[in-house]
């Protein structure tokens, strides 16, 4: 009998031929092959900072260390410059999926809706044979309509901390618990009980925390109380040279909420916390879960209140400091539980071998650098992002990437993994030969990054920029019109805006023909057609005629 040539995919995105004798045998083997395709869970935290994931030995990450997550590093690469395209929740979201930028999906800032039919990797995946899931946040529509998820059970928009209301296709339901832990279960039950095993899976498991308001499960709500950590260098940052940060509105000491988010009381003796912008979260709690919360947090509030007369502003800025870092440190620990659960049920399973584990945040986050909390701007701590995978057979354990990465990335690099045709219009690079050889060749030297949310939360203004392996030159354009330049080698903290200095000329030269370059590249609209211009609460119909290809 002649034999029948017929295409496989293998994993790693090649493509193989094999020669079957008859029909039944290829059947067969095209079945064995499709279950080598390797499975994909696709872990984000929110907020999760560089700063705060151990593998990266940052001071702080030495005293709350992230032991299940450096598992990942351990076991395969850890990425060490890994950034995101708009450091804002919804858009970074919005890139991740559909590996382009926010001018070309068509999310550039919270509170639009992201157009869930154009394309993305879960919904390639799913159409390529793969069983697809999302568990936990989701935060970019109601639902996730158009993805054609085979699972989703998501938070409403941001998620509560303790007792969350979960969204499923048969309604809204309030659950029980705190929501990292309830996250957790339900993506191994998924795993365990719901899923498709006849399938390779692709599952996105994305936490809440650590985001605002930083609220620990009780197992934690002590956990750092005695921990002093270390108060970075520029806490107290006078922002010379730099208008839009001397703007901004997300200072620990002077902007953080001293109810909501420092869980400060109005008096000794007292549970009432301070001016609380949502308390909604607060009274989530049932009686038995707030009597733990209010007798973990009454001994340290009840001296912070006898003493606070006799602080000085520095005092009181140091000890908001400490709170912010123990309160968000602690929710990072509960994550790395989570994860830890995760990649034992893998182990315990026999599902480590063929499944490809990240780990990333969608930004990061300011731990007090520059007086901040929060993220927006280019500046390193917020414009980075932790990123770890793993790949047994595929990537080297212990690999570290020194390349330019970003989150657009993601969908390519997944999509080859599972041996799918990535779209030429993506925006993003596969990073399989990274991950595989340590090599990629032609491999970008620069990266472009731009935030639209202004006026907007935390008042920082719009901006845009290029980074490479030395220098960051960014533009304020709204509603300033400002320039700064860095040259992280020297200055890695950014804390000397070198935009005048004559030894730069011919950087800030090079540098703005690399950001033309890039947005000739990206296809970046014009920015003197929109840049004055309130793109948070224009009508679509005006937006649509600015950004004609974020509605194609």
């Amino acid at each position: 009998m002649k034999k029948k040539l017929i295409p496989l995919l293998v994993a790693g995105g090649m493509s193989q031929v094999c020669h079957a004798a008859d029909t039944g045998t290829a059947t067969e083997t095209v079945a064995n092959q499709e279950s080598q395709r390797p499975n994909i869970i696709f872990i984000m935290s929110d907020d999760h900072a560089v700063q705060a994931l151990s593998a990266y030995g940052h001071e702080v990450s030495k005293l709350a260390p992230t032991p299940n997550i450096d598992r990942i590093a351990a076991n395969g690469v850890r990425f060490a410059n890994s950034f995101v395209t708009n450091s804002l929740c919804g858009p970074s979201r919005g890139a991740m999926l559909t590996g382009k930028f926010g001018h070309k999906n068509g999310f550039n800032y919270n509170g639009q809706s992201f157009d869930g039919s154009q394309y993305t990797w879960p919904r390639a995946l799913h159409e390529a044979g793969y069983t697809t899931a999302v568990i936990g946040k989701w935060h970019i529509n109601l639902i996730p309509k158009g993805l054609n998820f085979d699972h989703w059970e998501i938070l409403n928009d941001q998620g509560e901390y303790y007792n969350p209301d979960f969204i499923t296709k048969d309604g809204v339901k309030m659950e029980m618990g705190y929501t990292t832990d309830l996250i957790t279960d339900k993506t191994i039950k998924w795993l365990d009980e719901q899923r498709d095993k006849s399938k390779p899976f692709a599952l996105m498991m994305h936490h809440k925390a650590p985001h605002r308001n930083w609220m620990p499960p009780l197992r934690h709500t002590q956990l750092y109380a005695n921990t002093e950590f270390p108060v970075p260098a520029n806490y107290f940052d006078n922002y010379k040279d730099r208008v839009a940060a001397g703007k901004q509105e997300m200072n620990i000491y002077r902007d953080a909420q001293e109810g909501h988010d420092l869980k400060m009381t109005t008096g000794v003796g007292k549970s009432q916390w301070r001016k609380d912008i949502w308390p909604h979260l607060l009274a989530r709690l049932t009686d038995e879960q707030r009597a733990k919360w209010d007798a973990a947090y009454q001994e340290r509030n009840d001296f912070m209140n006898a003493n606070e007369a006799n602080w000085s502003e520095e005092e009181m800025a140091v000890w908001k400091y400490q709170r912010y870092m123990q309160d968000y440190l602690a929710t990072v620990k509960a994550v790395d539980e989570s994860v830890g659960e995760v990649l034992d049920y893998l182990e315990e399973n026999g599902l480590s071998d063929n499944t490809l584990v990240v780990y990333t945040s969608d930004q990061g986050f300011f731990l007090g650098e520059h007086g901040f909390f929060d993220k927006r701007f280019m500046y390193e701590e917020s414009f980075s992002t932790p990123l770890v995978m793993q790949y047994p057979g595929k990537i080297k354990p212990g690999t570290v990437v020194d390349e330019l990465v970003q989150n657009i990335d993601y969908a390519p690099t997944f999509l080859q993994f599972a041996g799918v045709d990535a779209p030429k219009d993506l925006d993003g690079e596969s990073m399989v030969d990274l991950l595989t050889t340590g090599q990629a060749n032609n491999w970008r030297s620069s990266l472009y990054y731009h935030y639209y949310e202004s006026p907007g939360f935390h008042n920082v203004a719009r901006h845009y920029g290029v980074r490479d392996n030395r220098y960051k030159l960014i533009h304020f354009y709204y509603p300033d019109d400002a320039w700064e330049l860095y040259d992280l080698k020297k200055d890695g903290s950014e804390m000397q805006n070198v935009i005048d200095d004559p030894a730069y000329k011919d950087e800030v030269v090079r540098l703005k023909r690399e950001l033309h370059k890039l947005e000739k590249q990206y296809d970046v609209p014009p920015m003197e057609e929109w840049k004055d211009m309130d793109l948070v609460h224009m009508p679509k119909d005006r937006l649509q005629d600015l950004f004609p290809q974020s509605f194609e």
